[in-house]
């Protein structure tokens, strides 16, 4: 291995999107290439311990924090771990598992930016922030059709969830480079990933690709379907970019060339025309759908993965 793994965290609450946003991410970095783990499977307590002792699995308490930053440390070091096996099937724990970390690992979960320790082992940060009420209704659908359970279930553990959601989990958002929102347009009450819009905070932490000269040539459009401001995330400057689901191929085409011209191994997902998965979503009756939002989304953290390895490699990196 030529440079330490570069690895990238994901953090957001249940149902956020993780790993909608994981697997086109995936795709672009190459399969092969890529460690996928989930700080879930640290949790201390399994699903009937937690309703016995009356604690969340979004509690710290609840969540081997320790172990869990023990294994990033070996995982940005290029050593493998023992990683535990926690089932939302079943709600217990299976035999763990042994892993190798790849050119690339990619950490999902909810408590992954909970401690300083971990923070420190992420080379890019993002943290999903849909609105909460698209996030109960992703949640009911996901575990409903999924895991087993009633509706009247679902939306008890989430009223059950809410403080300790808000206490431990949102506040992780101010350690994020990238906050990503996807949302419905004004006056659309629609959950369908391929009709949503996204928002993404850019935060100076990491460096941004420079958009200013595109859209200093888009300025004059009205109403474009990709716009790049400032605003304030958390009390913090940050520069926001927002791409709407009605976005099309040509509008997107030059924030793709930008991209892709700065880091050449992006070039094969530069046209989003592509026959890949890469902003694919499957649509509520089975049909395959196209995001360009999620697609575009997927493409920047690739971009900053792959931009970490070149910093990296020269030692410009943390």
């Amino acid at each position: 291995m030529s440079h330490r793994p570069i690895i990238l965290g994901i953090v957001g609450d249940s149902a956020a999107g993780k790993t909608t946003l994981t697997r086109g991410i995936a795709q672009v970095l190459g399969l092969n290439n890529v460690t996928v783990i989930c700080t879930d499977d640290y949790h201390r307590y399994d699903r009937r311990q937690r309703a016995e002792v009356g604690i969340t699995a979004l509690h710290p308490d609840c969540n081997y924090l320790d172990i869990m930053q023990q294994h990033l440390n070996l995982l940005r070091t290029g050593q493998p771990i023992l990683k535990p096996i926690y089932s939302h099937k079943t709600g217990t724990f299976e035999p763990p598992e042994y892993v190798k970390p790849n050119k690339f690992v990619m950490v999902e979960g909810l408590l992954g930016y909970a401690t300083r320790g971990a923070r420190d082992c992420f080379d890019v940060k993002v943290y999903l922030a849909p609105p909460e009420w698209l996030r109960f209704k992703w949640k009911v659908k996901r575990d409903t059709m999924k895991r087993g359970y009633k509706e009247e279930e679902v939306l008890a553990e989430l009223r059950k969830r809410e403080p300790d959601s808000e206490q431990f989990i949102r506040p992780q958002r101010q350690y994020a480079d990238v906050v990503v929102s996807f949302y419905p347009p004004e006056d659309v009450s629609n959950e369908d990933y391929s009709r949503l819009n996204v928002r993404l905070v850019l935060r100076p932490t990491i460096p941004h690709p420079d958009l200013t000269e595109i859209f200093d040539q888009t300025a004059a459009k009205t109403m474009p379907a990709i716009r790049l401001g400032l605003d304030r995330d958390m009390g913090k400057p940050v520069d926001v970019l927002e791409v709407d689901s009605h976005a099309t191929s040509n509008q997107v085409k030059e924030l793709e060339k930008l991209l892709c011209s700065e880091i050449p191994d992006l070039l094969p997902y530069c046209s989003l025309d592509a026959d890949r998965e890469l902003g694919k979503i499957t649509g509520t009756t089975g049909e395959t759908l196209q995001s360009y939002p999620l697609a575009l989304t997927q493409l920047l953290v690739a971009y900053h993965m792959l931009k970490a390895t070149q910093l990296v490699s020269i030692g410009h990196y943390r």
